[in-house]
């Protein structure tokens, strides 16, 4: 790329643009005046406006609202930017003017200069294709940016489940693979009654299954395209078919059953969409930490703590302390899912900020949740095959802490009442014995009942 520039004018004046540039002077203008952070449009954005270009032309062609070779042109142009051929000609900050309105002009700049070229016009003359006129016939930033939004989220939302769905069945092996081993189970972070570390993860697995099935709840509304109301919902300036119609080729294109929006005042003003989506990243967030924690606490030692299971080991996890390992996978999940809480509060914020009939942080949701989907699609795989899928259980480590626990105890009350088994168990704990050899030797109950009672397997 050179130094050269181009001189383009608009409404305001003249503009200075790089001459390699296929933006144009509106685009130049939110870069100069919006560069506060290093986050620029996320990628699957970039791809649903594509399809909306591409989709919007070829109906206006079909129409008549523009010429058949315009149209024709645009979509050839659209379908380069999908294919991610221009992306480097993207170059506006997230933060922005909250209803999106660089991101539509800088994708209708872009498509109309790659279009006039293919023509055989160079890039700045806005004929024959007009950024305006031709583009974004029919649409306002207004209805493009949300329905931008809503494709993107909904493309990325297949992967995602398919990630989450990747994490359930590692989980539901180990709950198979560990059904037959019994161990302590704990609340208050104390002892409590005897479990199987296969319960305790079929626990974990139900948790990710519920995730999924909450995410996949979310995307009837995601289907459901602004597209056509223009400014405000009304549908002002556009073709009465153009709706439905674009609608259709978007369904078509992508595969996925979109479908133009019943009420668009609803579609353009409210993004409640995105915050329950967000919702439901964030049940499945809550979940990871929960689970990551879990097996950070399993296999805490391995010596001076519990060290029930035992993780897949990874890499050195001390620069002092020659073979320490760590659970990085676990702590990596843990702070992606902090930070994954932080951004549904953002969006939740974001959301209330739709006064009258617009929401002006359009940009910042289209982030929020487009990087909360990427997040917690590789977070998934990662936590199931680097850190579940290896998981191995120790058998010696399980038996003993089975067989310290004071919560042995729980079974003899129905035998002795519960006051006595209460002392009886005190009693262990204070001189430091296993509860059955405490049992045995107050003469309450016979050698045989005693087995009978304090089998773990029983208890279970």
């Amino acid at each position: 790329m050179n130094d050269n520039v181009r001189v383009e004018s608009d409404s305001m004046g003249e503009v200075s643009i790089p001459e390699w540039a296929y933006w144009g002077a509106q685009t130049q203008r939110a870069v100069e005046n919006f560069g506060v952070s290093p986050m620029r449009i996320p990628t699957p954005m970039i791809r649903a406006l594509a399809a909306i270009k591409g989709c919007a032309a070829a109906v206006n062609g079909d129409l008549g609202t523009i010429p058949l070779d315009l149209a024709t042109a645009i979509r050839a142009a659209a379908d380069e930017v999908g294919a991610g051929t221009w992306d480097d000609h993207f170059p506006i900050d997230v933060f922005q003017t909250g209803s999106g309105t660089s991101w539509n002009m800088n994708i209708n700049e872009v498509i109309a200069n790659r279009a006039n070229e293919t023509l055989g016009e160079p890039r700045g003359t806005r004929s024959p294709v007009h950024p305006n006129d031709h583009v974004n016939r029919g649409q306002s930033s207004n209805d493009v940016i949300p329905t931008a939004i809503h494709i993107a989220n909904r493309v990325e939302l297949e992967e995602l489940l398919a990630a989450v769905d990747h994490l359930a069945t590692a989980l539901g092996e180990k709950e198979r693979a560990f059904s037959k081993l019994v161990k302590l189970g704990r609340t208050h972070l104390q002892d409590a009654v005897p479990m199987t570390l296969g319960q305790e993860f079929s626990g974990y697995r139900t948790q990710i299954e519920k995730a999924s099935e909450r995410i996949r709840a979310t995307r009837g509304n995601l289907e459901e395209l602004a597209l056509g109301g223009t400014a405000l919902g009304t549908g002002i300036n556009t073709h009465p078919d153009f709706p439905e119609r674009v609608a259709v080729a978007i369904a078509a294109e992508t595969g996925l059953p979109f479908v133009t929006a019943p009420n668009k005042f609803e579609a353009i003003a409210a993004r409640d969409a995105q915050v329950e989506l967000m919702g439901a990243l964030n049940v499945l967030a809550t979940s990871l930490m929960k689970i990551a924690n879990d097996l950070r606490i399993l296999a805490s030692g391995p010596r001076g703590a519990l060290g029930e299971i035992v993780l897949p080991t990874l890499q050195p996890g001390s620069s002092i302390m020659p073979g320490k390992v760590n659970p990085v996978i676990p702590e990596m999940v843990i702070q992606a899912a902090a930070y994954v809480n932080g951004k549904a509060v953002s969006v939740t914020i974001a959301g209330q900020n739709g006064p009258l009939e617009l929401n002006m942080m359009n940009p910042l949701i289209a982030l929020e949740t487009l990087s909360s989907i990427d997040l917690m699609k590789n977070t998934c795989r990662a936590m199931a095959d680097r850190a579940i899928r290896g998981l191995e259980a120790d058998e010696e480590r399980l038996t003993f802490w089975i067989e310290w626990s004071l919560a042995l105890v729980t079974p003899l009350a129905t035998e002795i009442g519960y006051d006595t088994a209460a002392k009886l168990a005190y009693q262990a704990y204070r001189e430091k014995r296993q509860i059955r050899e405490v049992v045995r030797e107050s003469g309450l109950l016979s050698d045989e009942k005693i087995a009978e009672l304090l089998d773990p397997r029983g208890m279970v």
